[in-house]
């Protein structure tokens, strides 16, 4: 089959799968920054006594969770982190491929000389791995304490984020492990991002260059976010709370 076949539809797979990253990582991260707002207006940790979801006593943050519990985001969200996961796994298929035909740890071949030029796009594997690494971590932290049990009915549900966020992001060296996991995932989406939109045709003279500034502030954004909602739950953990 053609798509499965050519290294353009190979290229095309990895790139339909990685906008599903970004979208996947996007919302997360706005969702978990609104505990960052939260503490500025005065309601982080405010949870309603009820379990009803947008009770009116609860914090952005926990309506944020509250909103991706609605059945239109629970629907949305599984295939999002199937495109995550189709994305990691087709990469992982990719490299063992390329390391059985060539001998060597070499990532899938590029057409352009741009893609060959970053530091990013030569460890593409290397910073793939250590993103899913720490993404066992990040599952057994938050997703087996929330959303598991929701969905699952297995182990025990915390109807409290906020006390989620400090527990886990007040321990320092859990802090660090987790700065290391969003810079990799820097360094892997900037040049994941232009590359994606290079695949699809997008990659004439100017608009290549927009691209790949653009990525860099949107891949930006995101882990920016990311960093500020784990630091601001250390703070809140060791300082504040």
């Amino acid at each position: 089959m053609f798509i499965f076949n050519s290294s353009i539809g190979k290229k095309f797979i990895q790139a339909v799968s990685g906008a599903f990253l970004i979208l996947f990582l996007l919302l997360h991260s706005v969702i978990n920054f609104f505990s960052v707002i939260d503490s500025f207006t005065g309601k982080f940790g405010s949870v309603a006594v009820d379990d009803k979801l947008f009770s009116a006593g609860d914090g952005l943050f926990k309506l944020g969770c509250d909103f991706m519990s609605t059945p239109v985001i629970s629907l949305m969200v599984p295939v999002l982190a199937l495109g995550f996961v189709v994305h990691i796994a087709y990469g992982c298929w990719l490299t063992a491929k390329n390391m059985m035909a060539r001998g060597g740890v070499k990532r899938y071949e590029v057409s352009s000389r741009a893609a060959t030029d970053s530091w990013a796009a030569r460890n593409m594997f290397v910073l793939g791995i250590v993103i899913l690494g720490i993404i066992v971590f990040h599952l057994f932290h938050f997703w087996a304490k929330m959303q598991m049990p929701e969905l699952l009915h297995i182990g025990t549900y915390v109807d409290d984020p906020y006390l989620l966020l400090t527990t886990v992001f007040g321990h320092w060296w859990i802090l660090l492990i987790y700065i290391i996991w969003f810079a990799a995932i820097w360094f892997h989406l900037t040049h994941g991002f232009w590359s994606m939109f290079q695949t699809v045709g997008w990659d004439g003279q100017t608009w290549f260059k927009r691209v790949k500034v653009i990525g860099v502030i949107v891949v930006s954004l995101i882990c920016l976010m990311f960093v500020a909602v784990a630091v601001n739950a250390f703070i809140q953990a060791n300082f504040i709370g």
